[in-house]
């Protein structure tokens, strides 16, 4: 059981291009946004999407593979865990900030 305490699993498209970042060291990190779409029918019985948007990041190699393959629109599977930052604004508010690190991608055919 342990290892579903912290586990986040999303199909979707990417929002935009992802962002590409060297860091010293050679390391490497991938941020990108991906919806995800839930389809309902009102009261009226219309059919309604509710899209939410969910932002990633992936480290090393992974980030090498989104480099290359991944760009805006395309749909992706991902699995990671949910890490939340924190920082603190020049005005000295405190801000939180919620993202996926992706451990595995899965790619679709069709896009």
């Amino acid at each position: 059981m342990s290892s579903i305490k912290n586990y986040v699993q999303l199909i979707g498209n990417v929002g935009k291009e992802p962002t590409i970042t060297n860091l010293e060291g050679g390391k490497k990190v991938a941020r990108f946004s991906l919806a995800t779409n839930e389809q309902y029918k009102n009261s009226n019985n219309e059919k309604q999407t509710d899209t939410n948007w969910h932002t990633l990041v992936a480290w090393g190699a992974k980030a090498d593979i989104i480099e290359n393959y991944v760009f805006q629109g395309k749909e992706l599977g991902v699995v990671g865990k949910l890490k939340t930052n924190n920082f603190t604004t020049e005005d000295g508010n405190k801000r939180y900030v919620t993202e996926i690190e992706v451990s595995e991608i899965l790619f679709f055919n069709g896009n």
